[in-house]
């Protein structure tokens, strides 16, 4: 795709530049900051864009995301390939990759290299990447204080004494602050689109890694269905509260619990008081007592959100309410199609009702959640970092969708469609957060939006008719666990409606996650024409364990399809690097400048300012 400058979106993410306001005289001080100012835009326009990655759908699996996190999701390897001469082997790249992640020289390897050929070779992906004395700037500060003279010598081309190159001690020293300059240059920003809860036990280290003051400030980070459901529950929605708490009981993460100081104590006792025997229905957690607690937290959980469903039925989820069809089964006697008939808190004259000793649990788990300082440090990056979309480069990344219809339009949610129902509920997904982080009461209707945003049909981060949990866990009728996808899918693949969305939010191309694709069945990560790109690999043991990065370069567009758990400790023992698979998507005939972004446009129209205020001081 040629790169184009299109209509300047109503965007954000951007450093917006105030307009000066031309004076009647400039003084000769002002007249120079304007001058140092303009030459300073000339160079940022003229500056290629940084090199973006994107990665979706972590799941909690906090040690393979650390793991491929050294490797930068496979940046390092691809960065030496286009920095370093054709001439370069695969041998020499791999040793390259690992001698970067691991920072250090590697002199015991079956394959290795010379220092002076390291040193060499480190420098000239470190220039590939540093354009300007402004980028080089920026990383004089994080260089090695005993070795800034040398380092700095070794980037800018000057003279360096040959013992750098001789004596092995000295040299492994540079090597190791250069293969860190390296891992900091290659990457300019990191967008992540959501979901680092549910499924593995380490979403916190994930939010901890992101959140820290070395990563942080280059990442965008996008909400999934899966943070929201968090972020909703330590908002106060206490449905989302069983809910977040249930699914970290079938996966037995209940270490994960114990790290935020969670005391499931209480909820233990009554669910071991609730079925002293095997448990029945079809609940999947490993640990026998995890399986008696997540069927706890199922009936807490449909209980407290048909109440919801039915305090706001604006929400339109009445087809959600299935206890009363439970009891109606269980006092007909017509059972047949039940994978459980054993509900001992189910009140068949009132089956929405919670006992006495659900409500004590509830309570007790609640005021738990909502007042863990935990919980809060991981949720304050979350709300006031996260965003439902963000666009950079002409780029709109979101997690899953935009709500549209079977026809192709975009689909009406509270009576707001497309990018301004996205900025809506972003602004009320703020509100929500400003609400917990403060101490301030909520709104019910708010937090009733959030659960619906965790799983209704009309909802951007789900695409599917229902979610049909309770069906799963008590109808024997595989049919009935089957949640229909929506028209997302289809409608991505008509051109017209790729029109319509980058109209609407002004933009070439849309990237996001939610839905894995296996690559290895043939699935594609980008349409046929690259404005469409899904980057979910099923990053977790709980879904593929494979996972796919997306890279943006001044001069392409590429994934890198991850390796699997299995292939990376393979690797591991061989002493080899994990192999890597890469899907092209675009090249660009002219590498990408900052002029042809949004940024370069608020650029352009700052310097048109200056130049004029420039020339006002002679005229």
């Amino acid at each position: 795709m040629a790169g184009r400058i299109l209509p300047v979106p109503a965007t954000r993410d951007v450093d917006h530049l105030r307009g000066a306001v031309m004076p009647a005289t400039i003084s000769l001080s002002k007249l120079h900051d304007y001058i140092n100012e303009l030459i300073n835009i000339e160079s940022d326009l003229e500056s290629s864009i940084d090199t973006t990655m994107w990665i979706s759908d972590p799941h909690g699996a906090g040690e393979r995301f650390v793991s491929i996190l050294k490797g930068r999701f496979g940046l390092v390897w691809r960065s030496a390939q286009e920095a370093l001469p054709k001439t370069f082997s695969t041998e020499k790249l791999d040793y390259l990759d690992r001698l970067i992640r691991k920072e250090k020289y590697l002199d015991s390897e079956l394959f290795s290299m010379e220092r002076q050929d390291v040193i060499s070779s480190l420098v000239k992906i470190i220039r590939y990447k540093v354009e300007n004395i402004k980028d080089f700037d920026q990383i004089r500060p994080s260089i090695n204080k005993d070795l800034k003279a040398v380092i700095e010598n070794l980037i800018l081309n000057f003279n360096v004494p040959n013992i750098v190159y001789e004596n092995a001690i000295i040299a492994d020293k540079v090597i190791s602050a250069l293969a860190k300059i390296v891992k900091q240059v290659i990457l300019g920003q990191l967008v992540v689109l959501g979901d680092v809860f549910d499924r593995g036990d380490e979403p916190d280290k994930i939010l901890r890694i992101l959140s820290s003051r070395e990563i942080q400030p280059y990442v965008k980070f996008v909400w999934g269905n899966h943070d929201i459901l968090w972020m909703g529950a330590a908002a106060g929605n206490r449905s989302l509260i069983a809910e977040a708490l249930r699914i970290s009981t079938r996966y037995d993460n209940l270490e994960f619990l114990a790290r935020l100081d969670i005391d499931i104590s209480r909820l233990k006792e009554f669910a071991m008081k609730l079925y002293p025997g095997e448990i029945s229905g079809n609940f999947k957690a490993k640990l026998d007592i995890s399986r008696k607690m997540e069927k706890t937290l199922a009936m807490i959980q449909f209980k407290l959100e048909e109440k919801m469903i039915k305090e706001f039925p604006q929400l339109d989820m009445e087809s959600r309410l299935n206890l009363e069809k439970l009891a109606a089964m269980l006092k007909s006697g017509d059972t047949e199609g039940l994978t459980d008939t054993h509900f001992p808190t189910l009140d068949l004259a009132d089956p929405g009702r919670l006992t006495p000793e659900e409500r004590e649990v509830i309570d007790d788990l609640a005021e738990q959640f909502t007042g863990s300082t935990k919980i809060k440090a991981l949720m304050k990056y979350l709300f006031e970092e996260g965003k439902l979309y963000h666009i950079n480069n002409y780029i709109l990344n979101l997690h899953a969708l935009i709500p549209s219809t079977q026809d192709g339009q975009f689909e009406k949610f509270l009576d707001r469609r497309g990018k301004d129902l996205f900025e809506y509920l972003e602004q009320l997904i703020k509100t929500v957060g400003g609400n917990y982080l403060e101490g301030r009461p909520q709104d019910e209707f708010q937090l009733a939006v959030m659960f619906y945003l965790w799983c209704g049909a009309k909802s951007p981060f789900f695409g599917k008719h229902a979610m049909k949990t309770f069906e799963r866990y008590f109808y024997r009728d595989k049919a009935t666990h089957k949640e229909k996808l929506l028209y997302w899918g289809d409608n991505i693949k008509k051109k017209e409606f790729m029109d319509l969305i980058m109209r609407e939010f002004g933009v070439e191309r849309i990237v996001y996650g939610h839905t894995p694709v296996d690559i290895l069945k043939g699935e594609k990560i980008a349409s046929n024409d690259g404005r469409a790109i899904n980057i979910d690999g099923g990053f977790s043991e709980a879904y593929l364990g494979r996972g796919h990065a997306l890279i943006m370069t001044p001069y392409r567009i590429f994934a890198i399809i991850l390796p699997s758990q299995e292939e990376i400790i393979e690797s591991k023992n061989a002493k080899e690097p994990a192999k890597l698979m890469f899907e092209e998507i675009d090249s660009f005939q002219n590498p990408k400048k900052i002029k042809d972004t949004f940024r370069g446009v608020e650029l352009a129209g700052r310097r048109n300012e200056l130049v004029n205020l420039i020339n006002s001081y002679y005229e």
